[in-house]
């Protein structure tokens, strides 16, 4: 299923996209509007509004974002890193959360932003010290995500902090997929219709069941906190007025425009 968050006349839903979500035909989906928030048992309302008339939000409102870099060996490469011996970490703030069709700020700290298409984990229940047959129960789905980097930021910085959390970093979205095996789904990014990055999820260095049980070996995650799994390579610039498309195979196709800050 489908689970989408959205806005309409001033009120904020979650809701279950119905229809096809192919290139052309957008306009033929519509969302059943969910009673409550999704995690855990839930209905449908049975009141449904077409999907052309809402605005799309960021599918989730994550607590935090824990993202994991290098966790594909030819994107290590390209930057010329080697493999770590144990998945790094990061976090992105809350603040730096967008949905699809959201802008990207270009921030004015940086000369140089890049895309990073990645698969996005959301948890569906509050976890901690998860035992890796259980992972599965703890994933609510699946969406596609961003990770906009200040690439220059992150090279002269020790610590990745500005350089991966400023506002507007993190899109998420277009909506949470909660029924996907991940373990194999071709990952693109598309800068103005150009492909930029191409890969598969079997590619990843570290499973999605290995992330979650290093994660929470440290921390409690809650329902709605989002796991980035790593970008494949061919990462790249984005300049102003460009528009990137995260498309992963089985979710749908993230979209967003960079705009000058302020």
């Amino acid at each position: 299923m489908r689970i989408a968050r959205f806005s309409i006349d001033g009120n904020v839903a979650f809701g279950a996209v119905e229809g096809e979500s192919a290139p052309g035909a957008e306009g033929d989906l519509v969302l059943d509007i969910i009673k409550g928030i999704p995690y855990g048992d839930f209905e449908l309302s049975g009141t449904k509004v077409p999907l052309s008339k809402v605005r799309l939000l960021p599918p989730v409102l994550p607590n935090k974002v824990v993202a994991i870099g290098r966790n594909y060996a030819e994107h290590a490469a390209e930057l010329g890193n080697e493999v770590p011996d144990v998945p790094v970490a990061f976090f992105k703030p809350t603040t730096s959360v967008i949905g699809s069709g959201d802008a990207i700020e270009y921030p004015a700290f940086s000369n140089e932003l890049h895309h990073e298409a990645e698969l996005a984990v959301v948890i569906g229940r509050m976890c901690r010290e998860v035992p890796r047959e259980r992972v599965k129960d703890v994933i609510f789905g699946y969406t596609c995500a961003n990770d906009a980097t200040a690439r220059d930021v992150q090279q002269r910085e020790k610590q990745w902090a500005r350089a991966k959390g400023f506002d507007t970093s993190c899109p998420l979205g277009p909506w949470v997929e909660t029924d996907l095996d991940p373990a194999d789904l071709t990952i693109q990014c598309t800068v103005n219709g150009e492909q930029r990055q191409l890969g598969r999820t079997s590619d990843m260095i570290r499973s999605i069941e290995d992330l979650v049980v290093h994660i929470t070996e440290a921390m409690t995650l809650l329902p709605g906190d989002v796991i980035l799994t790593g970008t494949p390579a061919g990462v790249g610039p984005l300049t102003v007025g460009d528009e990137v498309a995260v498309t992963i195979e089985g979710i749908g196709t993230l979209t967003n425009k960079v705009i000058k800050r302020g």
